[in-house]
């Protein structure tokens, strides 16, 4: 038997009580004495410890107040000496009003602009059991694939759908934008050359324009050149490493490229295609003409347009490229008992484990918006998907037709959903009839206009275009589509698989739905103590506006006299992140935050190139940062030198003084993380910003760890020039089961000029604008209302409270722990910031019990596990968040000190050291069945606590093998009997 495993009893919760959070806050005004105490009743909904809770932690660390505990954590010299200039606080009903009256100034007018977005119908039942569910809304990245196997079987569902309609061989899980995804396939085709003298990336002009940007802007730092042409032209003069078409082109036109990528692959060269994934339901697809990779936007797949994100983009190739492939990949694998289980294949290509050899920094994904992709795949079938593209061809036919008896000329045949029409001076009376009627049309030159249509489009739409053009309503007969019998018409089939062949009525697709997505942990079931990820309260107030249409409707390129009410949100979250973060400016373009180290990067290369110093190109970056920050700073053009760090894991002050004298003449940037990744306030900060400052670089802060500064310390106050804010960290939009993401950055005054801009949209930057970073102009807009919501409702003492809590909470889980494990870092007087790391590395020496075991077992006691093995190997990271209750903080310390018990009795041989409960570990309804054979109590392991009896999450599968799924790759969906036996 074990040791006796009784949980540690706990305080009961007091009943909410706004005021009681006031009067606590007031006792605590923290380092900012004259804060305002007047908050929310939000507040008390999104903080979880009640008043006597947070002074019973008080009390067990030492402290008498939250003040006194934030003068010991922050040091003295950075930390703020008054309260932010922020508003009181709003309740959810006046937040909700106020937001209302905010997208009420929105116009949702018929866009028929193309450039890559679509309206779509979103199916009721998926927006209300993904969009709007927290079950699958506040999942995390499925590093712990036992209990994420619902979300990697939607993925693998997401990954089928786009080999099938590309004709490609494998597929990643998702990339943040289409330009994101054109540009990693240049650098795929740039890094995979064989003649390793051509940079030369050959581009079609018939792109949409914004995906031409973006891969100019990713070029620019790689020193790769880009040429932009006609394929039609294509002479194969100049040699190139890849090139990139558009299919449909950017005006409507199919082409086919069978020819013209013959040509390039003469060259030895690689080429990719940007297709449309609806059109290809009805297209030959990439693959048929030989494409190698092909790229391109899920959005039409009912994903809102929302001003432009966030939606999935996908990028499809050959097997041969798999380990190049950005991004993330599910694959198939199995468990003990051999039943296929799914998890993250070839995680070497993670960049956290390449750094600076990575070709790629892309680590957030948009996985919600590949569900929701994915499902209406599975929800339409391939008869649905098909029905829908050739209701949307029929709409053009019958419109081009209109059209051309009425004398207009139209661009080249065949076509798909989108129209060229030369209209020549009869422009202006066109968009003026247009505007009459609420309609958007794309002007392509002084003398063309381009109509794309769409899911939402009806026969009344048709006749109401054609009225704008020609004054005429009858729609004309019906006529033959050009695709019939055409050498591009589709010929072979996809979506073959079951899954996309069973669920059609709602009954089973909701029965899928929940399926799935009970196999998955998540907030609901849990807290997700993940160091460095923030896992915070996703409250249903902030979620409410992102399906509103005045949100979700808006076409990114729709005329900003349509968009007053996203420009004044942006205006005001701009500020309010400005006031936060004590910076000048802030972009709110990048939507991830591996992007927004790119974009603040960029913005550093070019205010020193500005400046006429070029050849500042060295990028000091500490052992302790993320794995990002050296991938970021390569993409940037930037040589990565490394600083040591100290045995406390704080900067070692004196390598950092050695390398900035050494690179002095070439230093651009230091890239630190504040506080530190070992969850420490270091006390030299401003001496860390000032050593590089006197070099002639600048400091680029990480804003991973921002959730311990809100309200208490400013980092543009103590030395950063360039910050990106992860709002899916701190400001709680959800991490969405990986994604979606949004990096907004902040930089100082002298670096507002160089902040990005944007090819299409006057979005305020200057002359002196870096490129754009993304396809639409603000990025991820449709859910910065969330960010909105949570500092509205907040205010400015909320938000400091929040702040306090969240280090009361972790030196609370760090206090508790410390008698059982080895806290390996802490600050000056012995506490951390908002994270702790525990060192299991000696368990292996005396138990051979390695992190992955303690890391499975906890799934047993109903938790998703910490941050395994970094920033160090063998150790867990361990982050509470604010929204913790100290009920769940108590039972996630009772469920470490009994594994740790565990532990004990494998060392001293109480239990067999193979056949224990942690190298068996997670234990699932399998082994609540099967003939238990094992040295060690069923029961135990199983149900370890009383709270499990009662609330038991079951992983869906045992562990998972994952070096077998690795050898044998395989990443589409498997038959259905493959499950089932």
């Amino acid at each position: 038997m074990l040791p006796s495993q009784t949980p540690t009893p706990v305080s009961p919760e007091n009943t909410a009580d706004t005021a009681a959070i006031a009067r606590s806050a007031a006792t605590a005004a923290s380092p900012v004495e004259s804060a305002t105490t007047a908050m929310s009743e939000f507040v008390a909904r999104h903080v979880g410890p009640r008043p006597a809770n947070i002074q019973a932690m008080l009390a067990a660390l030492g402290y008498d107040s939250l003040a006194d505990l934030m003068r010991a954590t922050v040091p003295e010299s950075i930390r703020l000496t008054q309260g932010l200039s922020l508003e009181a606080g709003l309740s959810e009903t006046e937040a909700l009003a106020k937001l209302r009256a905010i997208a009420n100034q929105n116009q949702v007018w018929r866009s028929y602009l193309g450039l890559g977005y679509a309206n779509t119908i979103t199916p009721p039942m998926i927006q209300r059991n993904v969009l709007e569910n927290p079950g699958w809304y506040t999942q995390y990245t499925p590093y712990q694939p036992e209990i994420s196997q619902g979300r990697l079987e939607a993925l693998l569902n997401y990954q089928t759908m786009v080999t099938d309609l590309t004709g490609l061989e494998i597929a990643n899980a998702s990339l943040l934008d289409e330009g994101t995804a054109a540009a990693e396939a240049m650098t795929l085709s740039f890094n995979v050359r064989k003649q390793k003298a051509v940079k030369t990336f050959w581009v079609s002009a018939d792109c949409h324009p914004q995906t031409i940007a973006v891969v100019q802007t990713r070029a620019l730092p790689l020193g790769i050149e880009v040429v932009v042409g006609d394929h039609r032209n294509f002479d194969g003069a100049t040699p190139v490493f890849g090139a990139l078409v558009s299919y449909p082109a950017t005006d409507g036109a199919v082409y086919d490229y069978t020819d013209f990528i013959e040509q390039v692959h003469a060259q030895r060269a690689l080429v990719t295609v940007a297709a449309d994934l609806l059109s290809l339901t009805l297209l030959k697809s990439p693959g048929e003409m030989g494409a190698d990779i092909a790229v391109g936007n899920t959005q039409r797949f009912g994903v809102p347009l929302g001003f432009g994100g966030p939606h999935a983009a996908y990028f499809a190739t050959l097997n041969q490229y798999a380990r190049k492939l950005p991004g993330r990949l599910v694959g198939v694998s199995k468990d003990q008992y051999d039943k296929p289980a799914l998890r993250l294949a070839l995680q070497t290509r993670e960049q956290h484990i390449r750094r600076d050899a990575a070709t790629s920094n892309i680590c957030t994904a948009q996985v919600l918006l590949a569900v929701i992709a994915g499902m209406y795949a599975v929800y339409h079938g391939p008869q649905g998907l098909q029905a829908i593209a050739t209701r949307i061809h029929q709409h053009t036919v019958t419109l081009a037709t209109a059209l051309q008896q009425s004398g207009f000329e139209l661009g080249t045949e065949p076509y798909f959903d989108t129209l060229r029409v030369h209209v020549g001076d009869r422009q202006a009376d066109i968009l003026t009839r247009a505007a009459s009627q609420h309609i958007n049309l794309r002007q392509l030159d002084a003398e063309t206009l381009v109509i794309a249509l769409d899911e939402t489009t009806t026969a009344a739409d048709v006749r109401d275009l054609i009225a704008v053009f020609t004054e005429q309503t009858t729609l004309p007969p019906a006529v033959v589509s050009p695709l019939v019998d055409h050498p591009l018409q589709r010929t072979s089939a996809f979506l073959t698989h079951p899954v996309f062949n069973t669920y059609h009525s709602e009954t089973e697709m909701l029965r899928y739905m929940h399926r799935l997505q009970s196999r998955d942990l998540s907030l609901t079931a849990a807290m997700i103590p993940l160091g460095s990820c923030t896992m915070k309260l996703n409250a249903t107030a902030e979620m409410v506006p992102i399906t509103w249409p005045e949100f979700g409707q808006i076409h990114p390129f729709a005329p900003l006299a349509q968009a007053q009410g996203y420009l004044q949100l942006f205006q005001q979250l701009e500020a309010w992140l400005c006031e936060i973060t004590g910076f000048s400016g802030i972009s709110l373009q990048p939507n991830a935050g591996a992007q927004g180290e790119y974009a603040g990067l960029l913005v550093i290369r070019e205010y020193h190139q500005q400046r006429g110093q070029s050849d500042r190109t060295v990028c000091l970056i500490p052992e302790s940062a993320h794995g990002t920050n050296p991938a970021s700073a390569v993409m940037a053009g930037m040589k990565v030198v490394g600083v040591k760090c100290d045995s406390q894991g704080n900067v070692d002050l004196v390598d950092l003084r050695t390398k900035a004298e050494k690179h002095s003449a070439q230093l651009a940037a230091l890239m630190v993380t504040y506080p530190s990744t070992h969850g420490v306030f270091e006390e030299g900060i401003r001496e860390i910003c000032d050593i590089v400052h006197t070099h002639g670089g600048q400091v680029y802060m990480d804003g991973a760890n921002m959730n311990a500064q809100v309200g208490l310390c400013r980092p543009a106050d103590f030395g950063a020039d360039v910050c990106h804010l992860n709002l899916h960290k701190t400001f709680c939009i959800p991490h969405g089961g990986g994604g979606p993401g949004v990096g907004p950055i902040g930089v100082q005054a002298h670096l507002v000029p160089y902040l990005p801009g944007h090819s299409l949209v006057e979005t305020g930057a200057g002359q002196q604008a870096i490129g754009a970073v993304t396809a639409a102009p603000w990025g991820s807009a449709s859910i910065l209302p969330i960010s909105w919501m949570y500092i509205a409702m907040m205010g400015a003492a909320g938000l400091q409270h929040a702040t306090e809590v969240a280090i009361l909470n972790a030196n609370y889980i760090a206090h508790r722990l410390a008698e059982h494990y080895d806290i390996l870092y802490t600050g000056k007087h012995g506490l951390i910031a908002h994270e702790c790391i525990i060192d299991l590395r000696p368990f292996r020496k005396s138990a051979g019990v390695t992190v992955e075991d303690v890391a499975k077992r906890l799934i047993d006691y109903g938790f998703h596990p910490p941050t395994m093995s970094w920033p160090v190997a063998g150790t867990l990271m361990i982050e509470p968040t604010e929204s913790e209750s100290q009920a769940e903080l108590d039972r996630f310390c009772d469920a470490m000190i009994a594994i740790r018990g565990e532990i004990e009795a494998i060392a001293t041989g109480q239990i067999d050291a193979e056949q224990n409960p942690l190298k068996l570990a997670p234990h699932t309804a399998e082994d609540l069945v099967a003939a238990w054979q094992r040295p060690y109590d069923r029961r135990q392991a199983i149900f370890p606590t009383r709270w499990t009896q009662e609330n038991k999450f079951w992983p869906a599968v045992n562990r998972i093998d994952q070096a077998y799924g690795d050898r044998n790759l395989m990443c589409a969906c498997l038959p259905m009997d493959a499950y089932r036996d």
